[in-house]
């Protein structure tokens, strides 16, 4: 594995010892002797391992966010395991065809590949065209049973060391197993996943859904294990030990949506470790029109419920500093009440700095006021982006609601629409997608979504999905 130092992180080298310092989250930690010399072999480029103990180190360090993982592209290793790649289909043969044949590309020897498409009682001539394509045939065993449902059928009936899950409306990458493969190196795997990219950008739901869709996880590299977090890597780019995902019981057959996450908690539970790689891409075929992609979002919502159900120690998570949320309740009321209010919110945020430097220098860790005020502003941005965002998902309708009875509230409702949308902008980076554009895709996604959250927990009788855990301060692993 190779490490970089995280950006805005920097060394600090003073005669009353050794620092690592992030700007953003604001963090100082002391480093040894032993550790400060490894750190400056990263100061120029990569940063390796030289031993298991530097391993678990770098590792310990990238949890804290002061190195990032960085994953090149990896030898394969001498002896490559088998691969059964598993597609589901309903009725697409079109799709179907150009999925079979990015696999037969892809950069990976064909001796170890076994190809099983799981029909789910099509209609159309999706069959044919899998063994046309050479693939194995097996019947879902019904007709919409759903995709995980049928991909256990194709499971039950693999031979691969590892599973490889593809929809049949995505396409594979050349070096999609070539680039994952590796990461099974680590007898602890039991899954990885790789990057889901758009295939087209003609329309703007196309264009919105290639940074925004909840299949794309971004460009920096994740694990887990342990913990109650929510990570989890989606099954429509999915390698999967097969004698882990048959120690889990695979995916639940009744699961139409979220199934995905719910294997993938379940691996980690029992002890497993999973990953996801900004490497071994495929191209999924996003739903393009509004009505689908609404559509698509309720029914994600929806899966909310069953979730939290089945999972109920895994809570969101908000950190919520206390003088953090005084002083951002001090700056919404000003407007209100007195603008007298934001001379007690800039004493307020004073007092926080000199609380976070008292800590820092009962520690012996130097840091200034303007370095400790700009890191709490950065943090009171922070706060205000993820309250923002948790009120629209999960509670626009009924800020909609109310502000038919109270204007004011619209105003309020608008703001943290605009904010949330603004920063998601600015992190995603959408080509050829304008801020408003982007902002009325948002709207719709988040009305949709929060409608079928609130539909899947009507419908479970439960709203424990609602329920958010607030941490004074950020808990690391």
């Amino acid at each position: 594995m190779i490490y970089r130092l995280a950006s805005r992180v920097e060394l600090a080298e003073r005669e009353d010892g050794n620092f690592l310092v992030s700007k953003n989250p604001l963090c100082v930690l002391r480093l040894n002797p032993s550790l400060t010399e490894m750190i400056r072999r990263g100061l120029t480029g990569d940063l390796v391992a030289r031993s298991a103990a530097e391993q678990s180190v770098l590792e310990q360090l990238a949890a804290k966010g002061f190195v990032q993982r960085v994953r090149e592209s990896s030898a394969l290793p001498d002896v490559l395991p088998t691969v059964s790649v598993v597609v589901p289909v309903k009725d697409r043969a079109d799709e179907l065809l150009r999925c079979l044949e990015s696999i037969s590309r892809i950069n990976y020897p064909q001796s170890l590949l076994q190809v099983i498409v799981v029909d789910d009682g099509s209609s159309d001539s999706s069959a044919d065209v899998a063994r046309g394509a050479g693939a194995i045939v097996i019947p879902s065993g019904g007709t919409g049973r759903g995709p995980a449902a049928a991909r256990n059928v194709g499971s039950r009936a693999a031979t691969g060391d590892i599973l490889a899950f593809i929809d049949s409306d995505c396409t594979a990458s050349t070096n999609w197993l070539a680039e994952l493969i590796p990461a099974f190196d680590d007898p602890k795997m039991a899954a990885a996943g790789g990057v889901v990219d758009g295939m087209c950008t003609e329309s703007l739901i196309d264009r919105y859904e290639t940074v925004m869709s909840s299949l794309s996880l971004g460009l920096r590299e994740r694990s887990g294990n342990t913990g109650d977090d929510t990570f989890y890597l989606p099954s429509c780019n999915l390698l999967v030990r097969r004698s882990a995902f048959l120690d889990v019981g695979g995916f639940v057959d009744t699961m139409h949506v979220g199934e995905d996450v719910d294997l993938t908690w379940r691996l980690r539970d029992n002890g497993w470790t999973i990953a996801y790689l900004p490497v071994g891409r495929v191209y999924h075929e996003h739903r393009s029109s509004l009505r689908s992609f609404m559509s698509r979002r309720f029914d994600y919502g929806t899966s909310e419920g069953m979730l939290q159900t089945l999972h109920p120690q895994r809570h969101k998570r908000m950190v919520v500093p206390p003088l953090l949320a005084l002083l951002l309740v001090l700056c919404c009321a000003a407007p209100f009440v007195s603008w007298w209010l934001l001379a007690l919110a800039g004493l307020v945020l004073l007092i926080d700095a000199v609380v976070v430097r008292v800590k820092f220098i009962r520690r012996k860790l130097p840091l200034g006021m303007p370095t400790l005020l700009a890191g709490r502003l950065r943090a009171l941005g922070s706060l205000v982006y993820y309250l923002s965002f948790h009120l629209i998902r999960y509670y626009l309708i009924p800020l909609l609601a109310v502000s038919l009875l109270f204007p004011l509230m619209f105003a309020v409702t608008a703001g943290m629409l605009l904010c949330a949308a603004r920063v998601d902008y600015s992190v995603k980076k959408p080509l050829h997608l304008p801020f408003i554009m982007f902002t009325a895709v948002y709207l719709m996604e988040q009305v949709s979504y929060g409608a079928g959250v609130f539909w899947g927990c009507f419908t479970r009788r439960t709203f424990s999905s609602y329920r958010v855990v607030l941490l004074r301060h950020a808990v690391v692993p």
